[in-house]
């Protein structure tokens, strides 16, 4: 069954075309990475699927529900979450808080499962349990934004640069957790990384996104040897990606 199936989206900030028709699918209970470098659209994509913003043309199915159209606020009960770029924790509350805002919609007899799901990926959060949201490091703060969208029990996860800014043992231990999340609970998962090498590591499919358009896309294994995308992204990132003619793309 398709998790998420998007087909000719369009997403314009203003007379800015930031999206140019692109389509994907994943499948339920894959890991699909989305590649690119900084503007290529990986942020817009991810947020268009919560609605904000809303997409210019083009349908988004979760599921098999189309919610193209439906608004933020609508999509809170349908079992997508997503973790956002920058982390965006609530600073100011403790980690045991930051986890209850992530359950606000769950039946409270499963608020204990879920936090100790969340503490058997990321015992850190454990031993910061009482400690105020801003003062953990970048990596706590990337495991607490994993864990607050864990307590939702969501279908679907969306990450958006989750390794970003993070030392490579804390990055690795990241990667780790998302094989852990898609293994042990079968969420399927949508994640948008520059650092292509290990997110094409762990997913079973990718796609290449470069300015607003998907212009390659393949199995994972196949991207992580194909010469273009080695040139773009896996070997210092020589020239981009820029144009729909490299051979194998949709």
């Amino acid at each position: 069954m398709s998790a998420l199936c998007i087909r000719d989206l369009h997403v314009h900030y203003g007379a800015i075309a930031a999206l140019k028709g692109v389509s994907l699918d994943v499948q339920e209970g894959e890991i699909v990475s989305l590649i690119g470098a900084n503007g290529a659209g990986k942020t817009t994509l991810l947020s268009s699927i919560c609605a904000n913003p809303k997409p210019t043309s083009g349908d988004i199915v979760v599921f098999g529900t189309d919610i193209s159209a439906k608004e933020s606020h609508e999509l809170a009960a349908m079992e997508i979450a997503i973790c956002p770029e920058g982390r965006h924790i609530f600073s100011r509350m403790t980690v045991y808080e930051n986890l209850q805002m992530g359950a606000w919609l769950m039946p409270r007899a499963r608020f204990l499962g879920n936090i100790e799901r969340v503490f058997t990926l990321f015992p850190r959060l454990k031993e910061r349990l009482k400690q105020i949201g801003g003062t953990l490091s970048g990596g706590e703060q990337q495991m607490l934004t994993i864990g607050r969208a864990l307590m939702s029990e969501p279908k679907l996860l969306l990450l958006d640069e989750p390794s970003l800014g993070l030392a490579p043992q804390i990055r690795q231990l990241i990667f780790n957790a998302l094989l852990e999340i898609n293994e042990e609970f079968g969420t399927t998962i949508l994640l948008a990384e520059q650092d292509a090498h290990h997110a094409l590591k762990i997913s079973s499919r990718g796609y290449v996104l470069a300015t607003g358009k998907v212009v390659l896309s393949g199995n994972s294994n196949d991207l992580l040897v194909n010469a273009d995308v080695r040139s773009a992204y896996l070997e210092g990132g020589g020239k981009a990606i820029e144009n729909n003619n490299v051979p194998g793309s949709p």
